[in-house]
């Protein structure tokens, strides 16, 4: 197993907008993908890259895989600089989103592809590797067998146990289902026993159900085998439950590395506060009064002495106040509870949904349009309905107006970012 280090990596493309043909690209028409990626995976550790469509992470595992060339920077795997080596040499393993299994072999094949061409059969005779090439055409119980043939047909075998496919190995792939097919790209990554997996959106063809049960396997198989991998994707249900540690990427940049639940309660910025959490985190302009108090046309929240430090710098500024949907709760009137009008709602049986909108929005066009709250299953709520709701201090974000950054909160424990 291996560390995977990416310092200062950049990656850009060549500019689609034309221009002058005759003269050569320049840095100017290069549209930058990737900058700044400073990443440092641990062993046997299991990184999710997560972020909206086109922030760059499926290219960022590509430049590792050496799909792509890097435009800038070093990736490490291990103590090897990988730059200019071949995809083959770097010993990584990579599951990709469309399964990319080959269609002509079965599935014992597409598992004992990646052996053979690691330099199986290099110790049988002449003689013995042509018999065993002339009867690879017949089923897999007529072939001869080298000796090297046996060992990796022993490896097969033991994956496709660990995947629970060993039914399915004299099929091809047009006749599994989308899970089976996933579970053989799974397979055909560790069969090679590889230093580092690349996955890059495996679960996205997948339905519901089948999503969850396979992430569960994925996670016990990386954490049985503890082989270093970095996985993509979208979901950020999958980055909170799959990750020891997540990167939250945007606009090819990183926005933060933390654990789950450090991303979900000290984010970094705006942007991962809201991307992390379902629903989104709601936000609320705010204007700072001395000492330590937040105003808004619609309520007025009165912190503890304890933010005064953190709030010194912003008195009489705006801020934008963060609250997420669970952190909000049915109250009753008063200066600083916050009037809604309820104009959705979604029971989900385990829990409610509400839809909101602030009561004065008509006549303060600054305000939020829309609030998402969650309230107890029980509680019956009707659309049009107005209610008041209390905020927790202990559990606000605030976040500067211009640079989105998270301001300190000692409630958190958090420092200034």
């Amino acid at each position: 197993m291996a560390q995977v280090v990416l310092e200062n990596v950049y990656k850009s493309f060549p500019s689609r907008q034309g221009g002058n043909s005759s003269r050569a690209a320049t840095d100017v028409d290069a549209v930058a993908i990737l900058r700044r990626i400073n990443l440092n995976v641990e062993d046997g550790e299991f990184m999710v890259l997560v972020g909206p469509s086109g922030c760059g992470k499926s290219t960022l595992l590509r430049l590792i895989a050496g799909l792509e060339t890097l435009t800038g920077g070093n990736v490490w795997v291990g103590d090897r600089q990988v730059n200019d080596l071949p995809p083959k040499a770097r010993d990584i393993a990579m599951v990709f989103q469309s399964y990319a299994l080959y269609p002509h072999m079965t599935v014992y094949d597409n598992l004992a592809f990646g052996l053979r061409r690691a330099g199986g059969n290099a110790s049988a005779s002449v003689a013995s590797r042509v018999l065993a090439q002339v009867s690879q055409s017949l089923p897999r119980r007529w072939r001869y067998e080298t000796e090297d043939e046996r060992a990796i047909a022993q490896r097969v075998q033991t994956i496709a146990e660990m995947l629970q496919i060993e039914m399915l190995l004299d099929r091809l792939p047009k006749q599994l289902s989308g899970g089976q097919k996933q579970r053989v790209a799974l397979g055909r990554a560790m069969a090679r026993d590889p230093q580092v997996f690349l996955m890059d959106e495996p679960l996205s063809n997948l339905d519901a159900k089948l999503r969850t049960e396979t992430r569960t396997q994925i996670v016990n198989l990386q954490r049985k085998l503890g082989t270093t991998t970095i996985y993509v994707t979208h979901d950020q249900t999958e980055a909170m439950t799959m990750g020891d540690r997540i990167a939250v990427m945007n606009a090819g940049q990183i926005q933060q590395i933390a654990q789950p639940l450090e991303l979900y309660n000290q984010p970094a910025n705006r942007f991962v506060a809201e991307f992390i959490g379902s629903p989104p985190m709601n936000f609320l302009p705010v204007q700072v009064k001395a000492p330590a108090t937040l105003q808004h046309p619609q309520f007025r929240l009165t912190l503890p002495g304890i933010w005064e430090m953190d709030l010194r710098h912003y008195v009489d500024r705006p801020l934008l106040l963060g609250i997420r949907p669970e952190h909000l709760h049915v109250s009753v009137p008063a200066p600083k509870n916050i009037p809604i009008r309820v104009e959705r709602v979604e029971a989900l049986g385990s829990e409610t949904y509400l839809t909101a909108s602030l009561t004065d929005v008509e006549n303060n066009p600054d305000v939020s349009p829309q609030m998402q709250v969650r309230v107890e299953p029980d509680r019956a709520v009707s659309i049009g309905e107005t209610l008041w709701l209390s905020v927790s201090p202990e559990k606000i974000h605030l976040f500067d107006v211009e640079t989105g950054k998270a301001i300190a909160s000692p409630l958190l424990g958090r420092t200034a970012r």
